[in-house]
């Protein structure tokens, strides 16, 4: 009687608070609801990736009495197919029975009202409310947004901010800017708390803390833009760029073929997932920053601005062009089978002259070469470490040769690198970067695509000059500004004589594939080649000319010719971006945090 008394005076006098604590654990549920998503706007403010509500369907199966009657109840009511049923069945056996089972992601009100009528009858089932993603631009902002998918082991445990807010089903970036500020947009938890009954289901509201939504981030990017360029790129691989020129605000920035993003919200199915997989254009890649392309004759203006600030030759340097040069027992061509005649540097940028810049590279240097077009932003990340995928590119000299390949340095390969061809690799948005900068009068700037942060890797000392001397840009703008607005420049066909679009430009054809004597005999149109092996087709421009502000560049894959296939897409690009420049200028902060 003694042992008795003492234990029962223990349990209930002495460790009164503990057992109280424990029996309300039983009878209270805590709730933690997915963090409502930051969105993305454009710079106007338009919602580019939004919120929407979506149904779930979660099952607990330790909580369940009889999973086989349950999971046969859910069969019917939600009317599953027999292969939706199979998927559930698998993802039971793969969890513990603590976790919980996601039965549906993205329940119709129709069946999520179905369930909680039958509640009743359905333990261990929790009906949830939670927060998706929504792209309403569908594949016009994919390569810069990415897209969002069901937060993975890894995930949970390389980021401490998706361990603390996840919840089941919660969806996280993946890649592209999502991922890049997972972050800032994933916000925190709303947690609700509940009183159950003994058996588990739910008799009352006790308490509801309101978590915080995740911080919303404005886009330099102008939508209108972004569209157009687009579609001027439908069924072809390629980028757009289009950049400001004083801020380094993106203004466009779009890869072809791109895809919906709103397929991977709540998991792809396999057969569109092989659809994007197996398609030989290569919608997965961000060409704009993973492509890594020689950039043809759109080095040019740099090759022939590091030989005037190094003093090899002058604005009347002169070179007869016969169509081909002999060096050490090899032929380099020029694109003009018939040669140029007399070129001088102006001349030989406007009419995209190779024998020219063989002979400006082969007294340059590709050293000399080298440092002039690194100072200009080839070589190197523009976005710094924003994007994990941006490709570095890859500016060759004479020591890198030696660390990479072990050899030498040889004079055919400085003659090459002169005419963007050889181991000289560019990405869009680095020739974007270089033109733009040209542009400017030989500024450093940092380019930007988050309107409403600082650029995190923007030093206090802005806009460095990037020249020696002031008057060798004005004359590869000029030199640039004859190639599209003078008879026998190679983008003529797509100049604006009206002042207000006039711009200046440079097309540029990289080889994929060096051509044999016998093709080049053969001299085959562009359509006659085999797509694979056509060239690319590029262009380089800025405008408008009188009082520039905008740059851009443009790539398409194997599109054979930079001033037949890339430069008239220049030309409807420079109208809205000059027609829209007003706009954008009128359209600050305040205004947008008015929205």
């Amino acid at each position: 009687m003694i042992g008795i008394v003492s234990r029962l005076f223990l349990l209930q006098v002495k460790e009164n608070k503990k057992y109280l604590t424990l029996s309300d654990k039983n009878r209270i549920r805590e709730w933690k609801l997915a963090p409502v998503r930051g969105e993305f706007h454009d710079y106007f403010g338009n919602i580019i990736a939004g919120n929407f509500e979506s149904y779930q369907l979660h099952v607990i199966p330790e909580q369940v009495e009889d999973f086989r009657y349950l999971i046969y109840r859910l069969k019917d009511l939600l009317e599953l197919s027999d292969n939706e049923f199979k998927k559930i069945i698998k993802k039971k056996k793969e969890i513990k029975p603590w976790e919980t089972l996601i039965v549906s992601d993205n329940l119709s009100w129709t069946k999520f009202s179905k369930i909680n009528n039958h509640l009743y009858d359905l333990n261990g089932v929790k009906p949830v409310i939670s927060i998706s993603r929504s792209y309403p631009f569908g594949e016009n902002f994919t390569h810069v947004l990415g897209y969002v998918n069901q937060a993975n082991k890894n995930d949970i445990e390389s980021n401490e901010s998706i361990k603390k807010n996840f919840v089941p089903g919660l969806k996280i970036g993946k890649v592209g800017l999502e991922k890049s500020f997972e972050n800032k947009l994933i916000g925190t938890n709303d947690i609700e708390r509940y009183e159950v009954n003994a058996y588990g289901r739910r008799i009352s509201q006790l308490e509801f803390q309101k978590g915080k939504k995740g911080q919303n981030l404005r886009l330099t990017i102008d939508t209108e833009v972004q569209q157009l360029a687009n579609e001027l790129l439908k069924e072809q691989a390629g980028s757009i760029c289009v950049m400001d020129i004083y801020t380094g605000s993106i203004i466009a920035m779009q890869s072809s073929p791109s895809f919906d993003p709103n397929l991977f919200v709540f998991g792809i199915s396999q057969e569109d997932w092989q659809i994007i997989r197996n398609n030989p254009m290569k919608p997965l890649v961000n060409k704009t920053l993973q492509g890594n392309y020689s950039p043809g004759s759109t080095i040019k203006p740099i090759v022939a601005l590091s030989a005037l600030e190094n003093g090899i030759i002058n604005p009347n340097f002169t070179v007869k062009c016969t169509g081909k040069t002999e060096m050490y027992g090899e032929t380099y061509h020029c694109w003009k089978k018939k040669g140029h005649g007399f070129v001088s540097l102006r001349n030989g940028i406007k009419q995209s002259c190779d024998t020219y810049f063989y002979e400006v590279a082969r007294k340059l240097g590709v050293d000399k070469l080298s440092e002039t077009a690194k100072k200009f932003g080839l070589g190197e990340k523009v976005f710094g470490n924003l994007f994990d995928i941006e490709k570095q590119g890859l500016i060759p000299n004479t020591q890198w040769k030696k660390n990479a390949l072990g050899k030498g340095w040889l004079l055919g390969e400085t003659m090459i690198t002169g005419i963007g061809q050889g181991y000289i690799q560019t990405t869009p948005i680095q020739l974007c970067l270089m033109t733009a900068q040209i542009a400017n009068g030989g500024y450093k700037i940092y380019p930007k695509i988050i309107a409403n942060e600082e650029n995190n890797h923007q030093p206090s000392d802005k806009y460095i000059p990037l020249y020696k001397n002031s008057k060798n840009i004005k004359i590869i703008q000029d030199a640039m500004f004859g190639s599209t607005n003078e008879v026998m420049g190679t983008s003529y066909r797509s100049r604006i004589d009206d002042p207000k679009y006039q711009f200046a430009g440079k097309t540029g054809t990289a080889q994929v594939k060096k051509i044999t004597e016998a093709e080049r005999e053969l001299d085959l149109k562009t359509f006659e080649i085999p797509y694979e092996n056509r060239d690319h087709a590029l262009y380089i421009a800025f405008g408008p000319y009188k009082n520039p502000r905008y740059a851009l560049s443009i790539l398409v894959e194997h599109g054979g010719n930079g001033s037949a296939t890339a430069a008239p897409m220049a030309t409807k690009l420079f109208k809205l971006i000059i027609d829209r420049h007003l706009l954008r200028q009128s359209f600050n902060n305040k205004k947008y945090l008015e929205i």
